[in-house]
């Protein structure tokens, strides 16, 4: 089945991160190869691409969308957490461009048959990658009470996640919960109608708190970005795209703490920590897409882009 995927922002993804012939760039969520197939093509001919993806499906669609391109392609399965191993692989120490798109991809709502969606009666999945071992459905039916509430807290920040986490676990002393139709009944059943808004279904945050548990989104996104920039040239940059508050507080964080790590008091006239800024941030302002993109495309309505440049490093500069 075709992968279905329309690449967000695409314009000021290629835009801020100014791929050029030559360069190497890794994309660490290759997804359906929009993104991918316009560094491709810019860095061609002599670039390298290396395009990461956990989900099995999205590395056998890459194959086919990226065969022509005239650059050299790896694509490796596993998570991007996992880039420094890859790259090491390749013999390759540092790149000049990073790509996360953190956004789940049409496809998994559509076609994957994983239960991603609530609109849809499937097994209770999620897994991007369907070599992990822990899926929905166990923690559905495992949790006790609260900690299903402290994890529709915590990754959905749902209002009633108390009251949804009591219904689970009664409803599932009946028979256990493994459809996607069937968890998304009992939200619809356990969220007051007069707090369902037009346009947004009551499973949202649910269905969302689960896919980020199961896949440890936020756990590896601030994993990565602890090191991923030590794997960047100096003038390299990397672009992340999220979807939600949870990842753009991290990213926000993490670039604005590379950026100004001095720890000295600011009444303090001479810095005396010693600590440089290692990036310069080009999105003070997270960007986002143009009412026109959003409407051609409504996945994209919550889109926030990040963008930053790795500096030189001074000291090796200076000898």
């Amino acid at each position: 089945m075709a992968y279905e995927h329309i690449p967000v922002m695409l314009a000021e993804v290629i835009e801020l991160l100014d791929p050029k012939p030559g360069n190497i760039f890794v994309d660490g969520t290759v997804g359906g190869s929009g993104h991918a197939a316009a560094v491709c093509n810019a860095i061609a001919p002599n670039g390298i691409f290396i395009g990461l993806d956990q989900d099995r499906d999205a590395i056998d669609n890459a194959n086919r969308v990226l065969k022509d391109f005239k650059t050299t392609i790896h694509l490796f399965h596993g998570n991007f957490i996992e880039m420094p191993a890859f790259l090491s692989q390749l013999n390759i120490p540092a790149v000049d461009g990073i790509l996360l798109d953190l956004g789940i991809a049409f496809h998994h709502v559509a076609a994957s048959g994983r239960g991603f969606s609530f609109n849809k009666d499937e097994p209770l999945d999620m897994r991007m990658d369907t070599r992990s071992r822990i899926d929905a459905r166990e923690l559905v039916n495992s949790l006790d009470e609260a900690e299903l509430r402290r994890l529709f807290q915590r990754y959905g920040e749902e209002r009633w996640a108390g009251k949804i986490a009591r219904r689970i676990v009664l409803e599932r002393k009946g028979r256990a919960i493994d459809s996607s139709k069937q968890l998304a009944d009992i939200v619809c059943r356990t969220v007051p109608k007069a707090a369902w808004k037009p346009g947004f279904h009551p499973a949202t945050r649910i269905f969302m708190a689960l896919r980020i548990a199961v896949n440890k989104e936020l756990k590896r996104l601030e994993q990565f970005l602890e090191t991923g920039m030590d794997f960047l040239k100096p003038g390299g940059r990397i672009c992340v795209l999220s979807f939600h508050s949870l990842e753009d507080r991290i990213v926000k964080q993490r670039f604005r703490a590379l950026e100004n790590p001095c720890t000295c008091p600011p009444d303090l006239p001479v810095c005396g920590c010693g600590l440089k800024p290692t990036l310069k941030v080009f999105t003070k302002k997270a960007r986002r897409p143009t009412a026109e993109e959003i409407m051609a495309n409504p996945m994209a309505r919550s889109t926030k882009l990040r963008v930053a440049e790795k500096l030189w490093n001074r000291k090796k500069a200076n000898g």
